[in-house]
């Protein structure tokens, strides 16, 4: 009887070994199987106009340009971001590209945690809400003409948060796909605009890291989408150049209000449950709070403003 048991007492060890084993790589794999079905399907949506702030981004930028030509250079570099071209769609891929080499990555927690949040990242509806931030840009720089989409006003949200206001673009500031935070020769770090949004350098002044870092007003992607729409590597890098005393003071530490209308994907963006299961991660990211609503102040319904 004992010979029989010996070897049953075997498998069923090496089945519990078995399933104590890690399974981080297989999720990874599933999870960018899952990011790039996504991101491709995401990029059919925006050739077929089926995503509706990528509409009202052409929209807003070809009004404006009637009212304020000079602008045109950059509202049809805004309107990028409503096609594949744009950095916000290219920055995915990027992403995708990046996910298949672990050298990326600190650990494979670090690599599970982004294939995951790519798949969120390419949701239709995240992707829709994430447009209203160079749509918000768009209605700001038209004086009123134009009404802001997913947010409240302005003067709402500045009021509301006790929030500085740093001009044209400003809820574009600290998104990696527009510019970059550098440091000049005297120490001060400021807001560089790449490309052709470096004609937003010509509408404002500088944006100074420590200044905006304390007055941020609410952006999407500063309130509901950094986690989704940066990369860790980009995470990594803002910390260690901002760090004093080996201590970080991230500008979302605080969640703005403003939001207004946004969709249940984005709601639930930063909430801890929206994680894979099995792994265990270091936050870089801030947690979220519920969006500022004001029946006075939701977004119009059409594209200009009433008189």
């Amino acid at each position: 009887m004992a010979d029989k048991l010996v070897p049953l007492i075997l498998l069923t060890f090496a089945l519990f070994l078995g399933g104590c084993g890690d399974d981080r790589p297989e999720k990874i794999a599933h999870y960018q199987a899952q990011s790039a079905q996504r991101i491709e399907k995401l990029g059919q949506m925006l050739d077929n106009g089926e995503i509706r702030n990528a509409m009202m981004l052409n929209q807003y930028a070809d009004v404006l340009s009637q009212t304020r030509p000079e602008l045109s250079p950059l509202l049809n570099q805004l309107k990028t971001d409503a096609s594949r071209n744009g950095p916000l769609f290219q920055q995915l891929q990027t992403r995708l590209a990046d996910l298949s080499n672990s050298a990326n990555f600190l650990d494979l927690d670090e690599q599970l945690d982004e294939a995951y949040q790519l798949t969120q990242a390419a949701d239709p509806n995240s992707y829709n809400d994430l447009l209203s931030d160079p749509l918000n840009v768009i209605a700001d720089m038209s004086n009123g003409e134009l009404a802001r989409v997913n947010a409240v006003s302005q003067a709402a949200s500045l009021a509301a948060n006790g929030a500085e206001d740093f001009g044209a673009g400003s809820q574009l500031v600290g998104n990696p796909a527009y510019g970059s935070w550098q440091t000049n020769s005297s120490g001060m770090s400021f807001w560089e605009w790449y490309g052709m949004y470096a004609l937003f350098s010509n509408l404002t002044s500088p944006v100074r890291y420590d200044r905006w870092s304390r007055n941020r007003d609410y952006s999407y992607y500063g309130d509901y989408g950094r986690k989704r729409y940066t990369s860790p590597k980009t995470v990594r890098n803002e910390q260690k150049t901002f760090s004093r005393d080996g201590r970080f003071s991230s500008p979302y530490a605080k969640t703005n209000k403003g939001s207004a209308g946004l969709s249940k994907s984005s709601q639930v963006a930063q909430q801890t449950k929206n994680r894979p299961a099995g792994a265990k991660f270091r936050s870089n990211y801030s947690k979220s709070s519920g969006g500022f609503r004001s029946s006075s102040n939701r977004t119009a319904r059409s594209t200009r403003r009433g008189k």
